[in-house]
Parts: C-alpha cells; sequence; structure tokens
C-alpha cells in the first residue's frame, strides 16, 4: 500500500485531522504519518487488532544489526504509536485493557553536547555572509538565528507584524503554536533595516524571502548557509540548530540565569536546557586544564 492510500484508511485519516488540529509542526505531523505507516507495514494487519506482541516484534525488527535504527528513532516511533493508540482508545475504537502500549518503554537517549561555535568563527560566516549574492538577507538570516535562538521553522515563519521595531523584541510562533517573546541587539537591527528598506515586497507578509519575492523554506535557510560554510575553514558542520546551541551556550556563559534561557528557547522542561550548563563546564574544564600551571606533576 502506498503512504497516500494508507493516510486515507478511516482510522488514520481521523488520527491526522486530530493532530491538525492541536496546532502541531509540520515535522511533527509528517513524523507521525512515517512511524506509523513503516508500522503498519510491517505488522500487515487492521491498527485497531494491534497487540502487544506486535509493537514488541516491531521494536526487535529496529534494532536488528543489518539496519539498526538510533535509539532516538526508536523512542519517535514509540512516541507516535503511543499518540495514535492513546487516541483510538480515548476516542472509541478500542478498549483502554486492549491498548497494546502499556509495556512498552523507551530507551535512554544517549546524552550528546550540543555543538556549538566560538564567537570569532561567528563574526567569519557573518563577514562572508555578507559577500553573497544577496549579502543583507542571508547575512541577517545569520544575525537573527544567532541574536534570538530561535528555531529555523520559527524564522521562516517569522512576519514583519511580529516584530516590535522599538523594543527590539520578537513574537515567536513555537511548538503547539505557544508564543513567545524573543530580543535581538543592534547589530540584527542594523542589517534588519537595511533589508527591509532594500528589498521589494510583493505584499508579503514574512520577514524572510528568497529571490523570487516568496517565503523562504526550511530547506532555503540550509542552503544558504552550507553556501557560507563551503568557503570557510570551520571544522564544525554548523546549521541553524548550532547557531542557537552558540546562542544558548553564549548567554549561560556571560552568566544568564538558565531559566531565563529557557524562556528564550521555547523549552517546556528545563532539563532540555540544561544540557548546555554540560557544555559550559566542558568548556570552563577546557581552560582550566590548558591555563592553570600546576595540573600535572610531571611539569
Amino acid at each position: 500500500m502506498e503512504k497516500e492510500e494508507f493516510k486515507s484508511l478511516d482510522l488514520v485519516h481521523n488520527f491526522i485531522s486530530h493532530i491538525e488540529n492541536k496546532n502541531y509542526s509540520i515535522n511533527t505531523l509528517t513524523s507521525y504519518i512515517n512511524d506509523l505507516y513503516y508500522f503498519y507495514l510491517f505488522i500487515k494487519k487492521d491498527l485497531d487488532k494491534v497487540k502487544y506482541d506486535d509493537v514488541r516484534d516491531y521494536l526487535e525488527y529496529l534494532n536488528l544489526s543489518d539496519h539498526k535504527k538510533k535509539s532516538t528513532t526508536i523512542r519517535r516511533t514509540i512516541s507516535s504509536l503511543k499518540a495514535f493508540y492513546k487516541y483510538l482508545y480515548k476516542n472509541g475504537y478500542m478498549l483502554k485493557k486492549d491498548y497494546p502500549m502499556a509495556k512498552i518503554f523507551s530507551p535512554k537517549v544517549e546524552k550528546k553536547l550540543p555543538h556549538f561555535i566560538y564567537y570569532n568563527d561567528l563574526l567569519e560566516i557573518i563577514r562572508e555572509s555578507s559577500q553573497d549574492k544577496d549579502g543583507v538577507r542571508d547575512r541577517l538570516i545569520i544575525e537573527m538565528l544567532y541574536a534570538t535562538g530561535v528555531r529555523v521553522s520559527e524564522l521562516v515563519n517569522m512576519r514583519i507584524s511580529d516584530i516590535d521595531f522599538n523594543n527590539r523584541r520578537i513574537i515567536v510562533h513555537g511548538k503547539g503554536n505557544k508564543e513567545r517573546i524573543v530580543y535581538y541587539g543592534e547589530y540584527a537591527e542594523e542589517v534588519l533595516k537595511e533589508y527591509l528598506d532594500t528589498h521589494i515586497r510583493k505584499n508579503n507578509e514574512y520577514v524572510f524571502l528568497n529571490s523570487k519575492g516568496d517565503k523562504i523554506t526550511d530547506r532555503g535557510i540550509r542552503f544558504i548557509i552550507d553556501n557560507i560554510m563551503d568557503k570557510l575553514s570551520i571544522k564544525v558542520h554548523v546549521t541553524p540548530h548550532v547557531l542557537r546551541h552558540t546562542f544558548a551556550t553564549d548567554m549561560l556563559n556571560n552568566g544568564c540565569d538558565i531559566k531565563v534561557v529557557q524562556e528564550l528557547l521555547g523549552h517546556s522542561s528545563l532539563k532540555a536546557t540544561e544540557i548546555y550548563t554540560h557544555v559550559t563546564n566542558e568548556r570552563l574544564k577546557e581552560v582550566y586544564y590548558n591555563c592553570f600551571p600546576r595540573r600535572d606533576k610531571n611539569e
């Protein structure tokens, strides 16, 4: 069965409508659909007839060495299946006693420290971005990602009406359509003014436009950054999310309260923000061992 046909199945179609009404991001919705689709292809039975053993067999299949999935992928798959089956029993499509996910637990996620770049590297990226064909826009992309810490999906959906120019703050529409306030500094303000003054807009309400004057896409932003990085020798693979990580790391390194960083990043849980304290601690350790004269007895 093709994916489009799968999406038209009654239970799947109703679940998709339910998710869309919750204003989840396109990426989240796509993940739910893909995870359910591949599960359905594996079990080869009606989704409302699924038992615990079916789920367990599928998860074991995902863990097989010849196509072993990352723990993050398996966690996401479990989350998608739990959301779907919770929807089924809550809406009368299945009895709660038949809920197949009750004994399914997510694997622990390997904690990886987020990548970030140092300020000198950031300045190099900003300088190079100004040399592009659309240098003002591309520099503004870098300035805004770093100054605000927004996600790339939030950046492309930023409207001119969201910006309070007098106070240099922006209303951001984040995950689950939750609103938060972020701020930007004088460097970003200067480039933003130049960008809005020099770029012709075809009644387009969005801040960032492509060469055709239409709203730019996530992929377009990533392409621009990749193009800039191809001309530089910075070792870190820089993405929009790396600039978000850099914003958070620099804020904490400069004494910002972690709860303030949490609010600025739009994290619902403080645990998601605490990963950056590990980065700053690692940096302190690195500086200590590089600078402390009585580090080693042999010296």
